[in-house]
């Protein structure tokens, strides 16, 4: 369907999807195959040439998978858009596709704790490496850090778990100044609460296991492009690279750009890196993900409200020792959240818990709605004392350089009552500080 005059509401429940082009379905339909009929050799030809839309093999692409990532580049405002196993797949094709021949990256300090020590272990052993840098606040800064083999910089739009923004429209301008892209992961946010393609992203990656799929039951990545990055200025050569597989119909070699100039670095993600490493989303969990996105204003509306009086509650206990939620307009970054997200900044938040950590321990276990795992965006709000689990491979002096707390506490809250959930956290206060 067109999406030029719709808006995301429609969009989140009809955007890259046409009943006429599957039987009439209502219901995106779930193609469980691995394979598809090529028809004719003319017609094998064609679509192996890439001269006619069609689909091949599963691994690379598949109509339900196709109607998602047209659903949620339509959100986004993307020119293309991949879906891929994971959101650290989306991850580390994007920094491979930018950086495969080597160079560095420059990065957020306050970033999800996987991607950091990925960032640590993996990449370097290829060549790539990445400045984790506390100057995003500081652009003048910033700058300086910029060497002459930077490919990128990488930040989180709401970073995980403290919160903290960045200047998305600026920092895409000092990108920009320097021919890199600026690559942001909208998980937290999702396209419902900001949109980094509008102020000058050029590629967006997403965990959509998180809140865009809301209910904690599928694994998946994706990976956006705005379609309006330079990927052949010369500091990216394998854009340029001319493959036969890419040939016209006269057989002559084309590059990407050549051939996608319209989405060559997803075209490319999923031509090399998909095609041929084969972090494969499945057709069932595109499914479950696009029953995820239909509800995605209701259930971030509710998540938001809900945030905002939970958090209210804990400005006033005695055992809370601070907040980190860049809506409060105690944070840093609250001037930064009324310009870029007016919906407001999420359902994830942080608190220091002014008490041991065997009591913080003793809290979480006495808790009863509030479920004990390593999720976010869940329709159930869930609790985690994070220095310990989702960034305990972070050292005590990384935590510290990403201002992660020994006492911290990371709450993501769901779609309970919130009465029930204040209720429960007041339960378990007392229960561990009762006389």
């Amino acid at each position: 369907m067109a999406t030029e005059n719709f808006k995301f509401d429609t969009l989140k429940v009809r955007a890259g999807y046409n009943p006429e082009d599957h039987n009439y379905s209502v219901a995106v339909p779930i193609y469980q195959t691995a394979a598809y009929d090529l028809g004719s050799p003319e017609r094998a030809e064609n679509l192996f040439l890439g001269n006619e839309e069609g689909f091949l093999y599963t691994r690379v692409n598949n109509p339900t998978v196709d109607v998602l990532e047209k659903r949620v580049a339509a959100l986004d405002g993307a020119a293309g858009a991949i879906a891929v196993a994971s959101g650290m797949a989306a991850i580390a094709y994007t920094i491979l596709n930018i950086a495969e021949d080597g160079g560095r990256i420059l990065s957020s300090a306050y970033i999800y704790g996987a991607a950091s020590d990925s960032f640590k272990k993996i990449y370097p052993k290829f060549g790539i490496h990445f400045d984790l840098s506390r100057n995003f606040d500081n652009l003048q800064e910033l700058e300086k850090e910029i060497k002459p083999d930077t490919k990128a910089i990488y930040v989180e739009s709401i970073s995980n778990p403290n919160g903290a923004l960045v200047d998305i429209e600026a920092l895409a301008e000092l990108a920009h100044k320097y021919g890199i892209p600026l690559v942001v992961d909208n998980t937290f946010a999702t396209p419902y609460l900001f949109n980094p393609i509008k102020y000058g992203a050029d590629v967006v990656v997403y965990s959509g296991t998180k809140a865009l799929n809301g209910h904690g039951n599928v694994i998946a990545g994706l990976v956006l492009e705005s379609g309006k990055f330079h990927w052949d200025n010369g500091k990216f050569p394998q854009f340029q690279e001319k493959h036969y597989t890419q040939r016209d119909d006269k057989d002559n070699p084309r590059s990407f750009v050549e051939k996608f100039p319209d989405f060559p670095f997803t075209a490319r993600i999923r031509l090399n890196y998909l095609n041929y490493l084969g972090a494969a989303i499945g057709p069932f969990d595109a499914y479950l993900l696009l029953l995820g996105i239909e509800t995605l204003s209701e259930r971030i509306q509710k998540q938001v409200s809900n945030t905002k009086k939970v958090i209210a509650y804990l400005e006033k206990n005695e055992h809370v020792e601070w907040i980190k939620y860049p809506s409060l307009e105690t944070s840093p970054y609250y001037e930064l959240s009324k310009k870029y997200f007016p919906l407001g900044t999420g359902s994830v938040f942080s608190f220091g818990f002014l008490g041991s950590i065997e009591k913080s321990k003793a809290f979480i276990q006495a808790l009863k709605i509030f479920s004990y795992h390593a999720n976010v965006g869940d329709a159930r709000s869930l609790i985690i004392n994070s220095p310990k689990t989702t960034h305990s491979e972070l050292t005590p002096e990384e935590q510290n350089h990403a201002d992660i707390e020994p006492n911290l506490i990371r709450i993501s809250i769901g779609l309970e009552d919130p009465e029930d959930l204040i209720n429960d956290l007041d339960q378990s206060f007392k229960q561990v500080f009762k006389k």
